[in-house]
């Protein structure tokens, strides 16, 4: 179980290889070459994968590895039904892992599970409504129901979901970003006013420099490594700060390219910087103290001063922060040796034009907001934001989550959404904020919540501190999930549960009697539809949308102001709707008509800044204090590539050259030297976070290229160790990427009973 396979490229024939197993395996030839024509094309479905953005010249076949492993587990012919749950008790199903699962095949038809039962069994789907808003109704609150929303939901599915959830008179509109990108959303409103990033597609190709930082595109974005390969050809430098050497940010084959099934691969980084797990601040600010020493030497010749005075504000205390910290103390504290910090603060000052993208490597700390202000005061400093090739650029890692929250999905609406919502449908939406993913489960734990409804997901995989989310959980009265496949979430079911089965985005969707449509929302502000063309695996399926106002008028009743039925029939109207509630929209049925889509207004863009003075913000952060005491290590946690999200397509990790098993935890081998451990020792990972502990037993150590006391483990085996208390200091994420462990070999006590599977 070696990791160490990072000078082989990415791409080329291994991935058309595993997509074609995939392809073999679920969909089969004819029904997945279909789904793969129509993925990412104008007139086809928003890949449900990623949210990287479309180019304009779109190929014949527009998808990446991850894509194909996406459409195609989605697409699969296989099914499972009465039959399946009869057959297949759901305490048999929890000893099941979570891969074993999902690959059983699509839901066909509405399941309920009653109290008492250990099977799910079939029921109406007006049945199904039925119970669902008889237990809402009867609610002594209605902040006693979570509502859930995965990134991967329609723009008009969760408009829907929201406008339910508010008549209903909740916020409680928990989503996946509060686990994933809620850092970068926090960060960037607090210092530009918006929560995303502000750079285009076509930013790419007038970048001078590109930095990727804390992202793993080609595992996780794999459509990007051709951006950045064009960017690289044409003269753009590239540096990549991440503390594994990861091979799609070495080397790409493209796979379309005929000559890469040859071997012929490309370089992507010029420069690859192994920072230590956590230390990004640091590392942030020595080249932030280099460009300022720059200045000092050559006034005048190096920051913009012009932008900095006229469109920014606190540069004088950043200084001075700067000026005050020693350089010493920030090589120590990002790992980094001098040499190459001074290598890529060269690159950065070389460039006139600055791209600086990052991901869940910077998000998932405890000082997350903190990486990504500094991210934007190094920008700032050179005028990097607001022009051609310039900006911020968070990369989302599902398919709309970025549009879920455009739409309403947020615990803490701005009171000018809820204005607009209020006239638009006559009643009055609440005001009270509700709660995030953290919150929810805090909620759930401590018996203030009885309802836990789920619009896809998987959360109890996804959410940190398992046991706790499963006690949580099972303490329900009611838990609903809307869901194409079934998961580990689904069989942690409160006292009844509902499972409902949904189109997928490459099935049409027949409404009113006409095919629909619906949008999405990429990470780069685009808008577009997305229109599936299978016919659906099973005459039982019914989409988001119907789910939502199904629900919604079952428990609304006929007292609702919102005509449901209409809606569920029709999603022009509901477009309609949203154009008149979220600015930006304008004319929206029109625009997202045209096959490019359209792109959101962002006031950064034009250098406006809609913060409390007007100006982007310098923020200080103080130097994060080393947490790691003797014989602790600073986990970080990491998806495979035979992996998306929660879904785990195998048990390898092609690309780290890790086989046979994800219950691994990667070392540097010198870290190992005097401690009694060995390569393919197994050993007890134990969490340490304010005087608690949890374990977790059964992980082989691999030997892989890290920075000292740093190791990672794989999401989701690792969450049990994440303390649902330990996350970032502003947005609540949870830092599943800053946890302090020891290991041990053997089992440490208690350690089988945190385990869990899959």
């Amino acid at each position: 179980m070696e990791g160490r396979d990072d000078d082989k490229a990415a791409g080329g024939f291994e991935a058309l290889r595993s997509t074609l197993r995939h392809t073999l395996r679920d969909p089969g030839i004819v029904r997945g070459v279909r789904s793969y024509l129509r993925v990412n094309q104008a007139s086809g479905f928003d890949c449900p994968g990623c949210a990287w953005p479309d180019p304009d010249d779109r190929a014949a076949l527009e998808f990446c590895e991850q894509g194909a492993k996406a459409v195609a587990h989605e697409a699969t012919r296989h099914t499972i039904g009465a039959e399946f749950f009869r057959s297949h008790s759901i305490p048999s199903l929890l000893e099941q892992p979570g891969n074993w699962l999902e690959r059983q095949g699509r839901l066909t038809e509405p399941l309920f599970r009653a109290h008492g039962s250990d099977h799910y069994e079939p029921i109406s789907w007006e049945d199904a409504y039925a119970r669902a808003g008889a237990t809402l109704r009867g609610l002594a609150s209605p902040d006693e129901a979570i509502f859930y929303t995965s990134g991967r939901t329609s723009n008009e599915a969760a408009f829907l979901y929201q406008l339910f959830v508010r008549e209903f008179g909740t916020n409680n509109l928990p989503d996946c970003s509060n686990m994933c990108h809620e850092s970068s959303g926090t960060g960037l409103t607090e210092v530009i006013g918006v929560g995303k990033g502000t750079v285009t597609l076509a930013d790419f190709d007038a970048a001078d420099a590109i930095f990727v930082i804390g992202q793993n595109p080609g595992s996780n974005h794999p459509r990007m490594l051709t951006t950045l390969q064009a960017a690289r050809k044409r003269g753009c430098r590239i540096v990549s700060v991440n503390p594994l050497r990861e091979r799609g940010l070495v080397r790409f084959a493209h796979p379309k390219d005929p000559l890469a099934l040859l071997g012929r691969s490309q370089p992507i980084t010029d420069l690859y910087v192994q920072v230590r797990v956590g230390g990004d601040v640091a590392l942030l600010k020595a080249l932030m103290k280099i460009v300022l020493r720059e200045e000092a030497q050559t006034p005048g010749q190096i920051l913009d001063w012009d932008f900095i005075q006229t469109h920014t504000s606190g540069f004088d205390e950043l200084q001075a922060s700067l000026d005050a910290t020693p350089m010493e103390a920030l090589v120590a504290a990002s790992g980094v040796p001098l040499d190459a910090i001074e290598e890529a603060a060269s690159v950065y000052l070389d460039a006139e034009r600055v791209i600086i993208c990052w991901a869940m490597g910077l998000t998932q700390h405890k000082h997350g907001v903190a990486n990504v202000q500094e991210i934007v005061n190094l920008l700032l400093l050179r005028g990097n934001l607001g022009k051609p090739g310039a900006g911020p650029c968070p990369v989302r890692g599902h398919s709309n989550v970025q549009g879920d929250r455009t739409m309403g999905i947020f615990e803490r609406p701005a009171a000018s959404f809820l204005d607009r919502l209020e006239a638009e449908f006559g009643f009055a939406p609440p005001r009270e904020h509700g709660v995030d993913t953290v919150g929810a489960i805090e909620a759930m734990r401590d018996g203030k919540a009885r309802v836990f409804m789920a619009l896809g997901g998987n959360f109890v995989v996804a959410a940190p501190d398992t046991p706790i989310v499963e006690a949580a959980l099972a303490g329900m009265d009611l838990t609903v999930h809307v869901a194409t496949k079934l998961n580990r979430s689904h069989l942690v079911t409160g006292k009844e549960s509902l499972l409902l089965p949904c189109l997928g985005r490459s099935e049409r969707d027949l409404q009113g009697g006409r095919e629909q449509f619906v949008t999405v929302e990429d990470s780069m502000s685009v808008v577009h539809r997305s229109q599936g063309g299978l016919e659906p695996v099973g005459a039982g399926l019914r989409s988001e949308p119907a789910i939502v106002t199904g629900t919604a008028r079952a428990t609304l009743g006929e007292d609702s102001k919102v005509a449901w039925e209409e809606l569920a029939a029709d999603y022009d109207l509901v477009r309609d709707h949203i154009e008149r509630v979220i600015p930006g929209f304008e004319e929206y049925n029109r625009r997202v008509r045209r096959p490019e889509g359209f792109t959101l207004p962002h006031a950064p863009q034009e250098r406006r800044f809609e913060t409390p003075d007007s100006r982007a913000g310098f923020r200080v952060h103080p130097l994060p204090p080393d947490p790691v005491g003797p014989g602790q290590f600073l986990m970080m946690t990491i998806r495979s590539h035979d992996q998306y999200n929660t879904t785990v397509y195998s048990e390898d990790d092609r690309y780290r050259g890790i086989e046979g098993g994800r219950r691994v935890v990667l070392v540097r081998e010198g870290d190992l030297d005097g401690t009694g451990l060995h390569e393919d020792d197994v050993v007890t990972l134990t969490s340490h976070f304010e005087g608690e502990t949890r374990s977790l037993s059964g992980f082989r150590i691999v030997a892989h290229d890290l920075p000292t006391r740093c190791v990672a483990t794989y999401f989701p085996e690792a969450n049990p160790l994440v303390p649902l208390r330990h996350r970032a200091d502003g947005s609540r994420t949870p830092a599943y990427k800053s946890v302090v462990v020891s290991l041990h070999k053997g089992d440490a006590p208690g350690s089988a009973a945190s385990e869990t599977p899959g």
